[in-house]
């Protein structure tokens, strides 16, 4: 696959889910290394969104640990049920915040962070890692969000090394 996105300039959020996540696909599938495929998934999830912050936190001994990410520096290491992150985790879904000032708990790794969606990302029924994407406008994701991004999450899951932690 060509390293450049191909996404309508005119098009609606879901429309522009439904062309990138084939183009995730594509990046994806046939490469085996773990770190390739995170960075160029967020990296796409970035180039086609303009979301603020998209990474990964990895589930490493008993933590969360920042993985490939793009935008400005970040919280190294989430504990298990702490924060935005920390609580897709230990209850194993999506969590979507409108507002994280009100997100009981919040670690705030960026005052300009003001809306927030984690999707968790499954091996062997077990949560290997999270996909945290923040943006700096209140109420910026929504169901549609939720969708695509956990469809992206499906299509990295099929992708992940049988043994990589």
């Amino acid at each position: 696959m060509a390293e450049s996105l191909f996404l309508p300039s005119q098009a609606s959020k879901e429309e522009r889910y439904q062309a990138l996540l084939p183009q995730i696909e594509g990046l994806i599938s046939d490469e085996s290394d773990l770190y390739a495929n995170l960075s160029n998934t967020v990296a796409a999830l970035r180039e086609g969104f303009g979301f603020f912050w998209v990474g990964f936190y990895l589930v490493k001994n008993g933590e969360l640990v920042l993985g490939p990410f793009q935008g400005p520096i970040a919280c190294t290491r989430i504990a298990y049920g702490k924060g935005v992150c920390g609580t897709a985790w230990k209850e194993k879904k999506t969590i979507l915040v409108p507002d994280v000032d009100a997100f009981p708990g919040h670690i705030a790794c960026s005052a300009a962070s003001k809306s927030e969606i984690v999707v968790p990302v499954f091996q062997e029924n077990e949560v290997a890692m999270v996909l945290d994407v923040d943006s700096t406008k209140l109420h910026d994701f929504d169901a549609i969000d939720q969708k695509y991004l956990e469809a992206a999450m499906v299509l990295l899951e099929k992708a992940l090394p049988i043994s990589w932690q």
